[in-house]
C-alpha cells in the first residue's frame, strides 16, 4: 500500500478522463432514465429496513449524504463529479437558499441537469463541464461533496490540496467512495480477461477503506462511516432488474450508441457489469467490499 500511495502522489489528478467519459457518461441519458431510479443516482443507494424500491433507496442515500455532510440551507455547495445530478438537484430543491455548483466531465450530463433544473424552476444550480485535471473552482464553498468520483482519480494529494483551497474558513469536504476492506488496487487492461477495466473502468482504482486517510497534508479527517456492501449489491441488482424489464426500450438506445451490429453484445456487457458489481459487494455479507464516507475539515481549521 505504501508503494501504491507513493505512485498516486506522483500521478496526474485524473489519468484518463476521456475514457471514463466514453465508457459511462456519454452513454445517452435515455439509457440511465431506463435503468436508474427517479433521482438518477448512479452510485450506491441505501436500503434501510422497509425500503420498498430503488426510488426510496436513492432518497435514503441522498438524505444521509446531506446529513453527514452537515449541509444547511443557505450554504454554498460545490459537487465534484455530479453524474446525472441526483445530489445537486436534491440540494437545489431541498435547500432553496443555497447556491449549488456542480462539476461533470460530461457535456451530456450538463445538458440533462440544466433541463431538469429548468423544468423544476430551480435557479440556484450552476453546472460546469470540466475534467478534474483542469478544473479551477469559481469561488469558495461551505461544503465540497463528491460521490464516487475519486475512484476515477489518481493523485488524491493534489486534489485534496485544491479542495482545501476551495473551502471557506470552517468549510468541510464530504467524500463517498466504494472501497475494499484492506487492499487498494488499480484496474488495468492487460488483456481480454480484464473486461471490466477495458470497457467500464479504464484508469480507475479500487481504494482501500483507509486510503483517503493517507493524504492528510492539507485536509484533516473529522468523521467516517461505512455502509456494508449489501447496499451496493441491492442497488446493482435493481439496475439489472430495470435493464431486463425495459429491454425493448433499451435496445434502440444500444443501437444508437454502439451500432446495430454491437448492440446485443453491449446490452450483455452492461448486464454483466451490474451482475459483477452485485456479486463483488455481496461477498462475505458485504464486509469485504463496501462504501466509505469521510468528512474532512480544512487543515488550517484544526487545532
Amino acid at each position: 500500500l505504501n508503494q501504491f500511495v507513493a505512485d498516486m502522489r506522483a500521478a496526474e489528478v485524473a489519468p484518463v478522463p476521456e475514457l471514463a467519459n466514453e465508457q459511462h457518461y456519454e452513454v445517452p441519458a435515455e439509457f440511465f432514465n431506463e435503468v436508474l431510479g427517479k433521482h438518477r443516482k448512479y452510485s450506491a443507494c441505501y436500503w434501510e429496513e422497509g425500503t420498498q424500491d430503488l426510488d426510496q433507496a436513492e432518497a435514503n442515500a441522498l438524505e444521509i449524504t446531506c446529513q453527514r455532510a452537515g449541509i444547511k440551507n443557505g450554504m454554498d455547495v460545490l459537487e465534484l463529479g455530479c453524474g446525472w445530478g441526483s445530489l445537486s438537484l436534491w440540494l437545489a430543491t431541498n435547500y432553496p437558499d443555497s447556491k449549488i455548483t456542480s462539476v461533470s466531465n460530461s457535456s451530456s450530463q450538463r445538458r440533462y441537469i440544466e433541463e431538469q433544473a429548468r423544468q423544476r424552476q430551480l435557479d440556484n444550480l450552476h453546472v460546469i463541464t470540466s475534467d478534474m485535471n483542469d478544473f479551477a473552482a469559481p469561488g469558495t464553498y461551505d461544503r465540497v461533496v463528491s460521490l464516487e468520483m475519486f475512484e476515477h482519480m489518481r493523485n488524491y494529494q493534489e486534489l485534496f490540496r485544491r479542495v482545501n483551497g476551495w473551502l471557506k474558513p470552517g468549510g468541510q469536504f464530504f467524500m463517498h467512495i466504494f472501497c475494499h476492506r484492506l487492499c487498494a488496487y488499480a484496474y488495468e487492461d492487460n488483456g481480454p480477461n480484464d473486461w471490466m477495466s477495458r470497457h467500464f473502468f479504464s484508469g480507475g482504482i479500487m481504494p482501500s477503506a483507509d486510503l483517503p486517510l493517507r493524504f492528510q497534508d492539507d485536509l484533516s479527517i473529522r468523521a467516517r462511516w461505512v455502509w456494508d456492501g449489501r447496499h451496493y449489491e441491492k442497488t446493482s441488482n435493481a439496475w439489472l432488474a430495470n435493464m431486463d424489464k425495459r429491454k425493448a426500450e433499451i435496445m434502440p438506445i444500444m443501437e444508437q450508441t454502439y451500432g446495430k451490429a454491437d448492440a446485443s453484445k453491449w446490452f450483455m456487457r452492461w448486464r454483466m457489469f451490474f451482475m459483477a458489481c452485485a456479486e463483488l459487494f455481496a461477498y462475505e455479507g458485504g464486509q469485504e467490499w463496501f462504501v466509505g464516507h469521510y468528512l474532512f475539515a480544512r487543515g488550517q481549521d484544526v487545532e
